[in-house]
């Protein structure tokens, strides 16, 4: 089994797309305005002339290109003609798996692409790769067992066993816990209930189904350190029962492979690993399903490589926004942020925000924001 599929990743090959994009940068130009003059003096005259020596057909070509990268239909717009469009129409609606390396990359990297399946009635799946117990502060479990101890008093006269014995543990090993010292397990679980919490609660907004949010717990996470395990083939087993189960039409998978703990590539070998497996295998669903591969927090892709890009409006990113608040424990308070000072939620904004003005300066439809994908050929 292969576990380093990352490794095989290959952009789109838009060779003239990229050039012309390049161009409109360097010469500070919308797409539809660039001259032959503009051409040729920046040694692309060639370009205009595998286009009847008329610049004009050069910049409608890409800007084509581009305009149909956009649409409100990730799943596919049913009952229209889809030649031009990213996603095909049929079937629909679409069974769709959403993996998600922690469990807020979802909301974060393409809460409104989620929202938009799911209000166009598409079958959506979410996959938490891993706990994310490591990235949950000492104080939100402080917080969880005032509750739980509140809960006790009020509810059961604070007899409960679990209260007396499990409570007066954890409360005892976080007040004497030091700097640099690693969580015991009890702790690393009752850090991962938060997040599933966390998660559940952020579903529920966007209208999941509980039956549709899936938690793998991965174990390759599970070191309690912010160094991980190896990847195995117990990483990958879940990955492709999941798969099976589900047979979707489409995947989105996390390729943030900037990610600094290098968690999100894992996740992403695992997935690729797991869809490799299933090739190999010949399962029939496999033939008629797309995998749309999406960025984080770190990074966007490239416009000269994005192969669809869904817009949303602003009270679309206000709605994407509020459903990754409800990662509370995610907010001021999240250990991993790095030096940049703003919150995921800030982050995820000015990243939607930065790829809706790019299109936006190449002359395209100006958006509030747009979320971006590329597909993974396999």
């Amino acid at each position: 089994m292969n576990l380093n599929l990352t490794s095989t990743i290959k952009m789109p090959d838009h060779q003239l797309r990229r050039q012309v994009i390049d161009l409109c940068h360097k010469v500070g130009k919308p797409l539809l305005k660039l001259s032959t003059k503009d051409y040729v003096d920046n040694g692309l005259g060639h370009l205009v002339e595998q286009f009847q020596g008329q610049a004009g057909l050069v910049n409608i070509e890409v800007f084509n290109e581009l305009q149909h990268t956009i649409t409100g239909w990730p799943g596919g717009k049913p009952d229209v003609d889809d030649a031009t469009r990213p996603e095909r129409a049929k079937p629909y609606p679409k069974r769709v798996v959403v993996f998600s390396p922690h469990p807020d990359d979802d909301v974060i990297s393409m809460g409104g692409t989620i929202r938009r399946l799911m209000q166009q009635k598409h079958d959506v799946h979410v996959a938490y790769e891993t706990s994310g117990d490591i990235a949950v502060g000492d104080e939100e479990v402080r917080r969880f067992m005032h509750f739980i101890n509140g809960f006790n008093t009020i509810f059961a006269n604070g007899s409960d066993e679990v209260i007396k014995h499990s409570y007066q543990a954890v409360k005892a090993f976080i007040k004497n816990k030091k700097e640099g010292d690693l969580d015991n397990s009890q702790v690393l679980r009752l850090k991962g209930l938060i997040r599933r919490g966390e998660a559940r609660l952020a579903c529920e907004y966007n209208g999941i189904d509980s039956k549709h949010i899936h938690f793998l717990d991965l174990p390759f996470y599970e070191s309690g350190k912010i160094e991980k395990l190896p990847m195995t083939e117990d990483d990958v087993t879940p990955i492709m029962a999941l798969l099976s189960e589900i047979q979707p039409h489409q995947i989105y998978v996390a390729a943030d492979l900037a990610d600094p703990h290098g968690t999100h590539r894992k996740c992403t070998d695992a997935v690729l690993a797991a869809i490799d497996e299933a090739q190999k295998a010949g399962e029939a669903w496999l033939s008629d399903c797309r995998v749309w591969m999406y960025r984080g927090a770190w990074a966007e892709w490239d416009v000269a490589d994005i192969e669809m890009c869904v817009p949303m409006s602003p009270e679309e990113l206000r709605e994407k926004r509020n459903a990754i608040l409800r990662h509370q424990s995610q907010m001021e308070s999240a250990p991993f942020l790095g030096n940049d000072e703003r919150l995921f939620w800030q982050r995820a904004e000015d990243r939607n925000r930065d790829t809706a003005k790019r299109y936006d300066e190449l002359g395209l439809a100006c958006y509030e924001a747009m979320e971006a994908f590329v597909e993974y050929k396999f």
